[in-house]
Formats: structure tokens, C-alpha cells, sequence
């Protein structure tokens, strides 16, 4: 792929602001591509009720604080405020549990083309682990920060690394706010850890990770877009600089057979388990 590529938006439907009948599945060739770049969108996957159910939820969560939240200031990541006590020092970074804060979210987990497509790139028994993500992300105006290259499996504990993070953008996400960026099958690369920094970000100051962060492709998503991307699939994001929040739910799934280690973080919070099913049979359609 060419470095900056957008993934295409295809036409979401027939006239202005009609959706198109989602699909219950992935179909084989989409499959293949999500093993092979380690990402891939779906348009228009969460329905109407649900987003707007999900951003009230957010709303209010954000305008209250209600806990447990993560600040910009915890993180210091750049273009944070420095301290809580500083300009800006409130500004939220996610509104983390976001399970526990409406029953939605676990209709959005439960969702059968949501759950369809999972048993087909993850496994037929799925488990959502609440230690990770679990979370809006909330990235704001003025105050937000720059997410360096990582890899979402830096930090997890799992006899495979074989998760799949489901991104789903409440809002319009582009380039200007802070979309993800994503680098295509770096999910099946190794690397030395010397490409790595001391908190496990990918150094954008080594020769070889310039030469594959030149390849990079932004994620530029609508309102009930899904991108499912893989835990080894490095990408990263810039502040916002616009003048509106950016928001998104995140979750991450992993198969039954693939438990957190023991006495890790990733065991460290209960999990979901999520109804079984038979992998749909995909077409090419």
C-alpha cells in the first residue's frame, strides 16, 4: 500500500441519509483481508438507537465525571496538560468500565452482525475481557494528546496473541481529530525490542520503523463505523484539532481457549462471556 493511503468510504446508501441493509457477516474475501492487513471497517454496522443511546451515555458521563475516568494529565502523553492542576488538567482522556455504565453496551456486544463477524476472524466461543479497553475513548479539543506507534498486546498478558480490538466511532472521525492511523501487516511481523521505547512504543526515530511507518493508512470513519483491527497491528493517533470531542467506544475479544495468564492484569477484572454460535458461512458476495 502507499504510505498515507485513507481506507476508501464506499457509498453507505441508495439516497442521502438512507443507511444500507448490513450484512451478518464478513464475506471470505474480507476475511482474507483481515488476516492479511491485520485491520478492516465496516460501514455502518451499529444501528440509529444504539449510537444515540451510546453518546447520551457519554455525554453525561463526560459533563459529570463520573468515574472511574482517565485524564489526558494522568498519561502526559504529548499535548497533555501537565498536571490536573494545570490549564486543561481535566480533560478527559476515557470514560473507562464502559460495560457497567449502560445496558447498551452490552447489546452492542451481543449485536448479532457484530457477533457474527468475530466468530469468523476470532473463534466461534468469544470472551470479552474487561480488563482492557472496556472503554470510551474521548478525545477533545485544545487539550488532547498524540498516541505513538503501539501495539495493543504491549501491555496484555495471553498464551496467544490473538485478540481483536473492535473500534466504534460514535462520531465523524478524519484525520483532523485524531482518527487511528494503521500500519497493514505489521500484525505478522517481529520485532527486535530495540524498535521499541522503554514504555513499549514503536520508535519513529529508528531507520527500519521509518521506512514501515511511511506506509501507514488513515482510518477516516462515520458515525456506526466499525474498525476491527488486530492486537499486533501497530497504529497510533494525533490530538484533535478541532473544536468538537471525538468519541468511541472500544472493546477487545479474545477466543475461550486463549485465558489471561495468571496473577497478570488482563486476570485482574471479571470477564464477559459472549453467547456461542456456529461461524457463519461466508460468501463472497
Amino acid at each position: 500500500m502507499k504510505g498515507s493511503e485513507t481506507i476508501p468510504a464506499p457509498s453507505r446508501s441508495a439516497s442521502a441519509g438512507e443507511k444500507q441493509p448490513v450484512s451478518p457477516c464478513f464475506t471470505r474475501d474480507e476475511v482474507e483481508r483481515f488476516h492479511r492487513d491485520g485491520y478492516i471497517i465496516v460501514r455502518g454496522l451499529a444501528d440509529d438507537r444504539m449510537l444515540a443511546r451510546m453518546l447520551a451515555v457519554t455525554r453525561d458521563g463526560m459533563a459529570r465525571e463520573i468515574e472511574p475516568i482517565e485524564y489526558e494529565a494522568d498519561l502526559k502523553y504529548p499535548g497533555a496538560p501537565e498536571s490536573k492542576a494545570a490549564a486543561g488538567g481535566r480533560t478527559i482522556r476515557r470514560l473507562k468500565q464502559a460495560h457497567a455504565r449502560d445496558y447498551v453496551f452490552t447489546e452492542w456486544m451481543i449485536d448479532p452482525p457484530l457477533l457474527g463477524r468475530l466468530r469468523q476472524i476470532v473463534s466461534p466461543s468469544l470472551v470479552v475481557p474487561l480488563a482492557h479497553h472496556n472503554c470510551i475513548m474521548t478525545k477533545s479539543p485544545q487539550f488532547s494528546s498524540d498516541t505513538g506507534w503501539h501495539q495493543d498486546i504491549r501491555y496484555w498478558s495471553f498464551p496467544r496473541p490473538d485478540l481483536v480490538s473492535v473500534w466504534l466511532a460514535l462520531g465523524s472521525e478524519r484525520e483532523q481529530n485524531g482518527c487511528l492511523w494503521l500500519i497493514p501487516g505489521s500484525h505478522r511481523m517481529t520485532f527486535d525490542r530495540s524498535r521499541f521505547d522503554s514504555e513499549l512504543f514503536f520508535r519513529a526515530d529508528h531507520p527500519d520503523n521509518q521506512t514501515l511507518i511511511a506506509t501507514k493508512v488513515k482510518a477516516e470513519l462515520d458515525p456506526g463505523d466499525v474498525l476491527f483491527f488486530h492486537c499486533r497491528t501497530l497504529h497510533a493517533a494525533s490530538r484533535n484539532f478541532t473544536n468538537e470531542p471525538k468519541l468511541s467506544v472500544v472493546l477487545t475479544v479474545r477466543s475461550a481457549d486463549n485465558p489471561p495468564r495468571p496473577d497478570s492484569r488482563s486476570a485482574a477484572s471479571p470477564e464477559i462471556i459472549l453467547p456461542p454460535g456456529e461461524v457463519p458461512d461466508a460468501s463472497n458476495s
